[in-house]
């Protein structure tokens, strides 16, 4: 089973009031388990960069100048999520931001099947902080480098929490280093155990005897008078 996990940066909140993206990061899961398969494209939005979104991302007009635009890259993207599951922290914003792009330069608009991660913090979590470095406190992931947003690392972090939102890695569970290694015989020491007595002492059968005496008319010793 293959997922796209997915992050993007903008130039702010609306495209419908001009903003663009900048920056996309994938990273391919199999199973749910990252292969190091990834996708990461800065992009030219064409315009300024906004103080606000510079202080989220740190991406400046003249850096994103010399790198291609959208239209340019869209292609590579498309073939890279191909109709895989894509996995997504507040999908609401990230989707409609990519499908306008698409639209706008005559590419189709995305159709896969999406993952919102963040509708699932909040319904696993009611009431507590579900952005992506509360879930990745709560989940004692390693995010000490995100000094600043990042469509590819922010992914990166996001896969790891999405595999905890959906059971987490259960090493208690896993067999040991050689438990699938058909090319070696696994051998089982078993500790010798002394056999336990099970037969019934004099004792105890005469007490069964008299027990039996009390009841009457045993259906077990009905058929056995004219034997």
């Amino acid at each position: 089973m293959r997922e796209i996990v997915l992050d993007t940066e903008t130039t702010g909140f609306e495209y419908k009031q001009g903003h663009r993206l900048v920056e996309i990061g994938c990273v391919e899961l199999e199973n749910h388990m990252p292969t190091g398969n990834t996708y990461h494209q800065y992009i030219n939005p064409e315009r300024d960069m906004p103080e606000g979104a510079f202080r989220v991302h740190g991406l400046s007009e003249e850096y994103l100048r010399d790198f291609p635009i959208f239209k340019e890259v869209a292609q590579e993207f498309i073939d890279f999520i191909g109709d895989s599951t894509l996995v997504i922290h507040n999908a609401g914003f990230d989707v409609p931001f990519l499908n306008w792009e698409l639209k706008q330069h005559g590419f189709a608009e995305m159709e896969n099947n999406v993952v919102d991660t963040l509708i699932m913090a909040r319904k696993m979590f009611p009431g507590s902080p579900a952005n992506l470095d509360a879930l990745c406190r709560r989940y004692q992931v390693d995010n000490s480098n995100r000094e600043k947003h990042g469509a590819l690392l922010d992914s990166e972090l996001l896969a790891e929490v999405y595999l905890e939102l959906i059971g987490g890695r259960q090493p208690g569970l896993l067999l040991g280093k050689n438990a699938y290694d058909d090319d070696e015989d696994v051998k089982i020491e078993r500790v010798f155990r002394e056999p336990r007595p099970h037969h019934a002492t004099e004792e105890e059968l005469a007490a069964h005897a008299a027990f039996m005496e009390k009841i009457n008319d045993p259906i077990w010793y009905r058929g056995k008078e004219g034997s």
